[in-house]
């Protein structure tokens, strides 16, 4: 296994319950509290919740029908309520950040604090040689999961223990822990885990490109060439890759763990599970590693500053004959139906989900950070929305930052595996048995056990028909 460098992450409270919790033999610090239903309003909090919009946007309408008006104070101006308000939620896209950060820090209140639900802005402002003004304090809570599934998994789990989506959290001064850990309470996360804000925003735009998004939309099309090239019906080439991946797979990790998957198989399931994991994996982290360092050294994020405009023109995906299969597979699917489980597909999932965490693990990045950024956000909150809607409705309609991102790497992968991994296969190359001895012995499978013991309460619901605003992976929809 490569050498490990972890951070060592720790924080105070006056507030909140701190626990330790032992992931892989590292401890770390979540604070745990429960899910506050409607939360301020249910806390009979004096706190007023106001939106802010900019002048003529559409989305005051909405906000209306939310229940926000000008008239009870609660909607407003974006540069008026940023100017009035003592704690300020910026959940406005990242190239918009990166577009308005000045006005935005001109107008805020000395002493206020500037709260982000995505580590972003940091890394742009280190890319520009710059620094968060020293007359705010700044924090982030990061859902491990996208607005909808934040707001679903929260109105789902009113009557049942209050479930909702965990967070991590980050205080880039230490001046506003209690603030952060109170907003992470208040969006229903039953367990916050403590990360900083570079951390977070490499490990995030990293993992949209890799397994939230990217890679896993690379695999898809990658498999499905393949299954039909070599004689597979279109119907079940779709289901032995998109919703194999989407659904048993997603469903066995988050309720069993990744070793579950492979155990489940039988010894010729296996067989076809060691062959694909064993010529996938380096192929796999070949890409990811490059990827990785392109988000470490800045340049994804200029990209994105770059080309991120809400007039970039991005066509859709959804047309190619793949896609248009899905759409006649999940018309037919039985309601409940998790697909089946493709060792074949099984194995190439699984590599690129290790050679993930492995990435992350020799980047320093903590077991909480890791395991709740590459599984548990991936099994519990985007494929499930993959599984009602497919890959390409995903990849249309996430935030510019990872629709960029996807397109940019998704190709990749697909070349890699086809050009790599598939012709090792096709030769007959030996399985890497040291691979997959480490595979089944690697630490990270205990400390997936103990963050499923932190999983929601309930599994996310996701009708095939459900309403989805393209949003920032990382926007709490509450």
């Amino acid at each position: 296994m490569a050498s490990q460098t972890h951070i060592s992450l720790d924080f105070h409270t006056c507030v909140f319950k701190k626990e330790k919790v032992s992931l892989a033999g590292h401890h770390e610090g979540p604070a745990q509290a429960q899910n506050l239903r409607d939360s301020l309003a249910d806390a009979k909090s004096n706190i007023i919740v106001k939106v802010g919009l900019r002048k003529g946007s559409p989305s005051f309408a909405e906000a209306r029908a939310a229940g926000f008006s000008e008239e009870n104070g609660t909607l407003g101006d974006m540069w008026e309520t940023i100017s009035g308000s003592d704690l300020v939620l910026l959940l406005i896209s990242d190239a918009a950040q990166a577009d308005n950060h000045e006005k935005i820090f001109s107008h805020m209140k000395p002493n206020s604090i500037l709260g982000l639900s995505h580590g972003f802005l940091l890394g742009h402002l280190q890319s520009m040689g710059l620094d968060f003004p020293k007359n705010i304090s700044v924090i982030a809570v990061c859902p491990k999961g996208m607005g909808p599934s934040v707001r679903r998994l929260y109105v789902q789990g009113k009557e049942i223990n209050g479930a909702g989506i965990n967070s991590s959290f980050g205080d880039f001064d230490g001046r506003a822990t209690d603030v952060a850990l109170g907003w992470s309470v208040a969006l229903g996360s039953p367990f916050t885990f403590v990360t900083t804000l570079e951390q977070e925003y490499k490990s995030d735009i990293f993992g949209e490109r890799g397994i939230l998004l990217g890679a896993v939309h690379g695999i898809v099309e990658c498999l499905f060439r393949r299954y039909t090239e070599n004689g597979m019906s279109e119907d079940l080439a779709y289901k032995n890759t998109v919703e194999c991946i989407t659904g048993i797979i997603s469903k066995t990790i988050s309720t069993k763990g990744i070793l579950a998957v492979y155990n489940s198989l039988s010894e010729e399931g296996k067989r076809e599970f060691e062959i694909a994991y064993s010529a996938s994996y380096y192929p796999c982290m070949d890409i990811l590693y490059e990827c990785y360092e392109d988000v470490a050294s800045g340049s994804e994020i200029r990209s994105v500053e770059k080309d991120g405009l809400p007039a970039f023109p991005m066509g859709k995906i959804d047309q190619t004959r793949m896609w248009k299969v899905g759409e006649r597979v999940r018309k037919a699917r039985p309601s409940g139906d998790l697909g089946p489980l493709y060792p074949f597909t099984a194995g190439v999932y699984v590599a690129l989900m290790m050679a993930q965490i492995e990435i992350l693990r020799t980047k320093g990045h903590s077991y909480s950070e890791i395991i709740n950024e590459s599984v548990i956000e991936a099994v519990d909150s985007l494929n499930p929305f993959m599984h009602a809607r497919g890959v390409s409705f995903m990849v249309d309609n996430c935030s510019t930052t990872a629709r960029l991102g996807s397109r940019k790497w998704a190709p990749r992968f697909d070349y890699i595996l086809t050009q790599q991994a598939l012709v090792a296969v096709d030769n007959g190359t030996p399985i890497n048995q040291d691979l997959l001895s480490n595979f089944l012995s690697d630490p990270v499978h205990g400390a997936i056990e103990v963050c499923a013991q932190m999983r929601p309460t309930v599994d996310i619901s996701v009708p095939p028909d459900a309403d989805f605003v393209r949003p920032e992976l990382r926007q709490s929809g509450n």
